[in-house]
């Protein structure tokens, strides 16, 4: 899953980023308010990590003006600790949650994971497709009782193609989502890792879980 975090701290934008991708997640940094907004307009993400202090542009304003374009990805505001009155206002202006600083890394993984699976409407944090099981928050994958290992990246595609199972989707929406924006389009890296994944889980298997649709992309599906 693909973060963007926008902290003008840049020790602590550093840190995030750093206990963020051990735990299987992409992402982006931001460091001023206009960059994050202009950032999350343009790439999709699965959840934003936006601290409220600011140069050029504070955290409320970023916030209201995705709301006000219509924009519902999952929002963790970061206040400074006994800021009562600003974690009221970022939740009534539209995130999904708020941590105060200093904060333990722990509770912001367990928090970022629960707003996106409200957010998906994924409301476990187990996923079983066919005899497939993830484990969203241990980032653990098994097939007919058997655990698999998956490298971070391995995992994170997976993981995107499961949560977005029944839907078909392209490399593009793939890479957008699974690397950070660096990333070069022209590279056929997901083809790459999308075979490993099926030399892993659907080796010697009738129905294979991943399916191509030529042109396309790839898909997961229920009844596969």
């Amino acid at each position: 899953m693909k973060i963007l975090v926008v902290e003008d701290d840049k020790r602590l934008a550093a840190l995030v980023k750093r206990g963020l991708e051990e735990h299987a997640f992409v992402v982006d940094l931001c460091y001023d308010g206009e960059e994050g907004l202009y950032q999350a307009e343009t790439s999709p993400y699965d959840a934003i990590v936006l601290d409220v202090m600011m140069p050029k542009m504070d955290g409320f304003t970023v916030l209201r003006k995705l709301r006000e374009q219509g924009r519902e990805v999952p929002v963790i505001m970061l206040t400074a600790r006994g800021e009562v009155e600003n974690r009221v206002k970022g939740l009534n202006t539209g995130a999904d949650d708020y941590l105060a600083k200093p904060f333990d890394f722990a509770e912001l993984i367990a928090r970022l994971t629960a707003v996106i699976r409200r957010n998906k409407g994924q409301a476990a944090s187990q996923l079983c497709i066919a005899d497939l099981h993830i484990d969203l928050n241990a980032k653990t994958i098994g097939r007919a009782g058997i655990d698999i290992p998956l490298s971070a990246k391995e995992y994170a595609i997976l993981e995107y193609l499961a949560l977005n199972r029944n839907r078909v989707i392209s490399r593009t929406e793939l890479s957008e989502h699974v690397y950070d924006m660096n990333f070069d389009l022209d590279s056929n890296i997901i083809d790459v890792y999308i075979n490993r994944l099926r030399r892993k889980i659907d080796k010697d298997r009738d129905q294979p879980l991943i399916q191509t649709r030529r042109g396309e992309g790839y898909i997961i599906r229920d009844e596969a």
